[in-house]
């Protein structure tokens, strides 16, 4: 149960930072997924990001912070599997299954549903 609530609060605290940049800067929500995702990188290169997915498991893995966790985490494998060329295949290899799940929801959904911009 306390890993649960590890989880949560993690997960929840680092929600609450995007939404609080939103909402108390003139960062647009463009801006804040870069920073994000750019932070995540700085943060796994750094070997500071990988202690809190031990500790929060998914809080930590699946906000945006977790996918610039995953492109240095990928790409440093590859860079040891496969030397220069795993700096261009690894960020892709570690993340390509969030990817593809992401285009292809995103399409079932929009045959389910109108686009909120569809004009008359």
């Amino acid at each position: 149960m306390q890993f649960y609530m590890t989880v949560f609060l993690v997960g929840g605290l680092i929600c609450v930072l995007g939404q609080l940049l939103m909402d108390l800067t003139p960062l647009t929500p463009a801006h804040v997924l870069v920073l994000f995702v750019v932070l995540g990188s700085l943060l796994s290169g750094l070997g500071l990001y990988q202690p809190l997915v031990d500790i929060a498991g998914a809080g930590a893995t699946v906000p945006l912070l977790g996918f610039g966790h995953s492109l240095v985490v990928g790409t440093i494998e590859d860079i040891n599997l496969f030397g220069f060329i795993g700096i261009f295949s690894g960020g892709l290899r570690a993340t390509a299954s969030g990817m593809m799940a992401a285009v292809v929801f995103g399409f079932f959904i929009s045959i389910l549903f109108d686009p909120k911009g569809k004009g008359g």
